[in-house]
């Protein structure tokens, strides 16, 4: 089946009308197509697109390909072997050839047969290309940190309210159990007033210059690059490694401060009922006694990062006046006293409900068009703190931040950072 014969969901219903009042001799329809017989219609099926064939792809490309109520149509990659590669999984998973597959995304989008895509390459390509998806009339899976500047994240989150569009952002922990009750235990006073909270993000080793190597043929470096700045191709620079590679560099992200703390800040901002909003204060390493990095709410608790005398061990700890919990990932939930983890909500308490999985989150809002647990203003001023955090490491001094007006007070040199230079062409 070709690229423009493929019928999306979408295109179905309107299609088969259409065809129904200008047919009049009897159409045989096969029982596929009434999803009968253990498949499911067309009209029922989203249509999905990818882009980026990295390590964090893996997941979300078997869960999706693994649905019937899903079906993969086109793959994207700038290296050919990985595109390749993906659609020749796409074409053996169906026993068909309709799977197309692109150096370019902006040929993806151009499809209307595509209801939703996948953004997993990255940082700086994250934005860029959720905003090609939701300008086209797709909704939009974008891993974390949603946005390489606050300025870019601003772009996307107003275009996907212009749009209708629907957003999840890879903030994964959000749909586990372990860090959702320790929110809700948090939100609901079970600890008292909060105070203090640690996240542990640890260090990237730091990005050094690297020699020039040849361009391996049918990698298409220049796109890999987009929008930052020109260097050598070295295979180190865009290695996808969870212990480095491209995350050691500036250029292409905030370091650990968005890796790490795209997944920890989130959970901080979701416990202190910020997701519209964020702290007001940062400071880097060195500022107190304390030896840690971290930011300070307004008439709220301050964030370490790092800090080496926690009591759990856990990767995010709360303090409170009343008690404290710790929380991570594999189940992992701690409390002083040791019987608050185990309470049982009251019926007034907020309940956040948030033990769906977060790629059936993302699919159910895409049917039913409400908003995902990860969406797009949430993955903003997520992304904000961990931006905001970068650059006060960066210049090693202290930032304030207007979480109203979205803008940094008194410091142009800093402001500067709000945004980057865009490499030609690779413009928003």
């Amino acid at each position: 089946m070709s690229m423009k014969t493929t019928i999306s969901r979408k295109n179905f219903l309107r299609t088969s009308a259409m065809g129904a009042a200008a047919v009049a001799a009897p159409t045989v329809i096969p029982s596929s197509a009434m999803g009968f017989s253990g498949f499911t219609a067309p009209s029922n099926r989203l249509a999905f697109g990818f882009v980026g064939f990295g390590l964090i792809v893996q997941g979300h490309f078997r869960g999706i390909l693994d649905r019937k109520d899903c079906q993969v149509l086109a793959v994207c990659d700038v290296d050919r072997k990985k595109r390749e590669t993906a659609r020749d999984r796409v074409n053996d998973k169906y026993g068909n050839k309709d799977c197309e597959c692109y150096n370019e995304h902006e040929k993806l989008m151009a499809r209307d047969d595509i209801d939703a895509v996948y953004v997993t390459t990255p940082d700086h390509w994250h934005v860029p290309i959720s905003l090609d998806a939701v300008r086209s009339g797709k909704d939009v899976y974008v891993e974390k940190p949603m946005s390489l500047t606050i300025r870019e994240g601003r772009i996307l989150a107003d275009a996907v309210k212009r749009y209708g569009a629907v957003l999840q952002v890879g903030s994964q922990q959000r749909s586990e159990y372990s860090f959702g009750k320790a929110v809700e235990l948090v939100r609901n006073g079970y600890i008292g007033k909060v105070h203090t909270v640690y996240a542990r993000l640890n260090r990237f080793p730091d990005g050094v210059v690297l020699p020039e190597e040849p361009i391996p043929e049918g990698f298409d470096y220049d796109r890999w690059l987009g929008p930052t700045p020109w260097y050598p191709y070295n295979r180190k620079r865009v290695e996808g490694n969870y212990s480095g590679g491209w995350r050691s560099y500036w250029e292409y992200g905030a370091r650990k401060n968005g890796d790490w703390g795209a997944h920890h800040y989130d959970i901080i901002q979701w416990a202190l009922g910020m997701d519209h909003s964020g702290p007001e204060f940062f400071f880097p390493q060195g500022y107190d006694d304390s030896g840690c990095q971290g930011y300070k709410y307004k008439n709220g608790p301050i964030v370490y990062r790092d800090f080496p005398n926690q009591k759990f061990g856990s990767m995010i700890e709360f303090y409170g006046d009343k008690g404290a919990i710790g929380v991570g990932r594999s189940g992992d939930l701690k409390s002083d006293p040791g019987d608050i983890k185990n309470l049982p909500l009251k019926p007034r308490d907020t309940h956040l409900g948030a033990y769906e999985g977060h790629r059936d989150n993302f699919l159910n809002a895409i049917k039913t068009r409400q908003s995902t647990i990860a969406n797009v203003e949430v993955g903003h001023r997520t992304a904000t703190i961990c931006h905001l955090s970068a650059i006060s490491e960066r210049l090693n001094r202290t930032i304030k931040w207007n979480p109203e007006t979205e803008e940094i007070v008194g410091d142009a040199e800093a402001s500067k950072w709000l945004d980057r230079p865009r490499r030609a062409p690779y413009t928003l």
